[in-house]
């Protein structure tokens, strides 16, 4: 089902568009497309939930793994300004391809692992104890 969009487009032309995940808050469905100017986000339900992100203003895109590259969940992107966006995409492998088209190789990056993350916060609590000790 189409819905009207109240803001613009600020693509010239659209390369992909695929239905998605916004993790804005509660998570909103509708549809992502990647096109020569942004990556933008349009909410099913309602159009004033948006997201129009220009490549000019991405800082990294960050790409989660999981089973060796073999699944990709989520792909979020780090602004220069806005913080960050976090986007799960019907077929994440062709809208990397399609973004790989504006964005250079330098700016993408894999998201670190759930065990990566346990592991550093396991050793920042030793870090703690050890400075607790010491005092």
């Amino acid at each position: 089902m189409a819905t009207e969009r109240l803001v613009e487009s600020q693509n010239e032309h659209v390369d992909l568009e695929v239905k998605a995940t916004s993790f804005m808050g509660f998570n909103q469905y509708g549809m992502a497309s990647v096109g020569n100017k942004a990556f933008e986000f349009y909410d099913d339900q309602n159009p004033k939930n948006f997201a129009q992100i220009p490549w000019t203003e991405v800082k990294t895109v960050r790409v989660s793994l999981l089973f060796g590259g073999r699944w990709i969940p989520r792909i979020a992107f780090e602004t220069k300004r806005n913080g960050s966006y976090m986007f799960a995409v019907k077929r994440p492998r062709e809208v990397i391809r399609a973004i790989h088209k504006y964005l250079p190789r330098e700016q993408f990056a894999t998201a670190r692992s759930f065990s990566q993350i346990v592991k550093t916060g396991v050793k920042a609590d030793i870090k703690k104890l050890k400075q607790r000790k010491n005092k």
